[in-house]
């Protein structure tokens, strides 16, 4: 059994209790049983979670709509499962709809694994959307720090020139500074790795 599903059995044994559908979802190997729950009435978030991370790991894109509601939820570990699952799926959707949520400021609470997710999937929506996202973070007393950190450690692991401005920004942020130093000198061509430090 997957590490990832594994654990996620166990979490999800807290919710379900002694239901037998948790073991047969988890044993199935049936995947139109599984996306069955996502659009069966009345299915428990349990259900619809493991179904969903399921298909997710099977490549199956009927998991894409749920997983994408799992990644913007209010509880974490859904949250992170979620972007797991998405990240295996393949789905051309994916990089959009993470860049929507990182950058949907009525939810920046709930961003963290979103930004996540796009630095790991390197898409062509990534740069622009943890740009947008941290130049917001960047405001007086914006209290979302963890966010930040996470578009600045995206940003210097995917090593785009583009981030350079945002970048040398943070560094006046001292919860940032120490992550924009590494990210800014992960940027090719970046003359003495932070600005002022070189001629």
């Amino acid at each position: 059994m997957d590490e990832e599903l594994r654990s996620l059995t166990e979490r999800l044994r807290q919710e379900a209790g002694t239901s037998a559908a948790l073991d047969r979802l988890v044993a199935t190997e049936d995947l139109d049983e599984l996306a069955g729950v996502l659009t069966a009435p009345g299915q428990p978030l349990w259900a619809r979670e493991l179904a969903a991370f399921r298909l997710g790991l099977a490549g199956d894109r009927r998991a894409f709509e749920s997983l994408v509601l799992l990644l913007n939820h209010r509880d974490p570990p859904r949250c992170a499962t979620a972007a797991y699952a998405l990240a295996r799926l393949g789905d051309p959707r994916t990089a959009r709809a993470a860049a929507a949520l990182a950058t949907n400021e009525l939810r920046v609470a709930y961003a963290l694994h979103p930004v996540r997710l796009l630095a790991h999937l390197r898409a062509p929506e990534s740069v622009p959307a943890l740009i947008t996202t941290l130049e917001r973070r960047l405001r007086p007393h914006d209290p979302y720090r963890r966010v930040a950190l996470a578009c600045v450690e995206g940003l210097g692991t995917l090593a785009d020139t583009r981030a350079r401005p945002v970048l040398n920004e943070a560094l006046a942020h001292p919860a940032l500074a120490e992550a924009a130093v590494r990210a800014l000198a992960r940027i090719p061509g970046q003359r003495g790795g932070v600005r002022g430090t070189g001629p």
